[in-house]
């Protein structure tokens, strides 16, 4: 398990899942192409590391090896650079405009967090840093100090899941997140034509889906009406303001491909730029 997965692994990393990190470690994740983002994230690592030196006068260092704990050998650790007459590590980060809300205030996005944790848990270091390029924006750093019971706590969310899935091999339990839901559909993409099998076991569970479905039904009709409300409240206006709510009615102007239109007047461009796409769909119903 790398610095990259601990997130993942305690279920709170928002792009990836426990369900990926299994896959990944029992070679049965399919291959994935680098993307733009990856790409930029590695080849401004270095900008990072040098704003990161302008900032704060410490000077950094390549590692250049993989460091494994000796009481935790399931526990690896690749760091970016390590601080020089420190004891201590740096983590280069990247983030566009959207996602510098999450650096705001002196704020952590929490995997970035586990992964520095992780990290000092394998190297023994009681100090780690992480810096942020915002792109186009601006640059920060974070200091983390050693915290016992968060090291502890993730040393032993990491090694049950070793020792209770990876060297089992059997799937972690679904969270619920939308992480783990986008994952089965990468690794289970397709079905096999015409296969049926019988549904055992899980009769009160879809009845209790049933109920939520209802619950949830009414909650919404109840938010539209109160989303109504307001609306009949401001008429013609486009804004309206309280000591605790700001709520905006502005027009909007959308410029949109009609599909209809191109498909009934220019057939042959319209076929041109169809593509095909497989997916599954999820459907249940009563029997």
């Amino acid at each position: 398990i790398g610095g990259s997965d601990a997130g993942a692994v305690c279920g709170l990393n928002p792009y990836s899942s426990p369900l990926d990190v299994y896959f990944n470690k029992t070679g049965e994740a399919p291959e994935t192409e680098d993307n733009e983002a990856m790409r930029q994230g590695r080849d401004l690592e270095e900008y990072v590391a040098k704003r990161f030196t302008e900032e704060t006068g410490l000077k950094v260092r390549r590692s250049n090896q993989m460091y494994r704990s000796a009481e935790h050998p399931f526990m690896i650790a690749d760091v970016d650079r390590l601080i020089i007459g420190e004891d201590a590590g740096l983590e280069c980060k990247t983030a566009n405009a959207f996602g510098a809300d999450q650096w705001k205030d002196g704020q952590i996005p929490v995997h970035y967090l586990l992964q520095c944790l992780h990290y000092m848990a394998v190297t023994g270091k009681k100090t780690w840093y992480i810096a942020v390029v915002i792109l186009g924006m601006d640059f920060q750093y974070r200091k983390i100090v050693w915290g016992e019971k968060l090291i502890s706590n993730l040393i032993g969310i990491e090694e049950h899941f070793w020792n209770c899935y990876v060297t089992r091999r059997q799937m972690p339990e679904p969270d619920g997140t939308g992480a783990y839901t986008k994952a089965l559909g990468a690794y289970f993409p397709t079905a096999k034509k015409g296969t049926k099998i019988p549904l055992i076991g899980f009769d009160e569970k879809l009845s209790r889906r049933d109920a939520i479905l209802e619950e949830m039904k009414a909650l919404e009709t109840e938010k539209s009406r109160i989303e109504q409300e307001v609306r009949c409240y401001m008429e013609r206006n486009e804004a309206a303001i309280s000591e605790r709510y700001r709520v905006s009615w502005p027009n909007i102007e959308i410029n949109r491909l009609d599909t209809k239109r191109l498909r009934a007047e220019q057939p042959e461009v319209y076929q041109q730029f169809l593509k095909k796409t497989t997916s599954r769909r999820f459907e249940i119903t009563a029997a």
